[in-house]
């Protein structure tokens, strides 16, 4: 018998891979915000949500190698593949189409360059943008695309 580590299990309300998930701060306000933009925008209602505070959320989180104890980057899961921090935002805009998909412009940047802005921001998204409590209670809109 080998010793493998642990593998985290997903929650058994898993999500359809086949579908695109953002896994968000619920508490963080700047993070709330661009999820409700992202309800705005997706036009054919593909996108689906879960907090980060969410059992699948963490989950989620650990399977990709992210802290479970402070929630500085979202996590995008576009056709299988992951994408976090600023990549996140691009692979996100670049899904939901023309003229959002321009935001591949900042793949030019270099990914230091790249991870060093979105970690400053994330850093302070608290102090600039705010913090609730707790999880807003969702609209109608995001409680039908909310899983986790």
């Amino acid at each position: 018998m080998t010793d493998l580590p642990e593998r985290p299990t997903l929650p058994r309300q898993a999500y359809d891979a086949s579908q695109p998930l953002i896994v968000f701060d619920g508490v963080c306000v700047f993070c709330s915000g661009f999820v409700r933009l992202i309800l705005k925008l997706d036009r054919k209602k593909r996108f689906r949500f879960a907090t980060a505070q969410s059992p699948l959320g963490e989950a989620l989180f650990r399977e990709h190698g992210l802290p479970t104890d402070d929630y500085d980057s979202n996590l995008a899961i576009i056709d299988g593949a992951a994408f976090t921090k600023l990549d996140s935002f691009v692979a996100v805009m670049a899904a939901l189409g023309w003229p959002w998909r321009a935001a591949k412009a900042l793949l030019i940047l270099p990914r230091p360059l790249r991870d060093w802005l979105y970690d400053r921001v994330a850093k302070n998204r608290y102090a600039l943008f705010g913090r609730k409590d707790s999880c807003d209670i969702p609209s109608a809109e995001l409680r039908e695309r909310l899983i986790g």
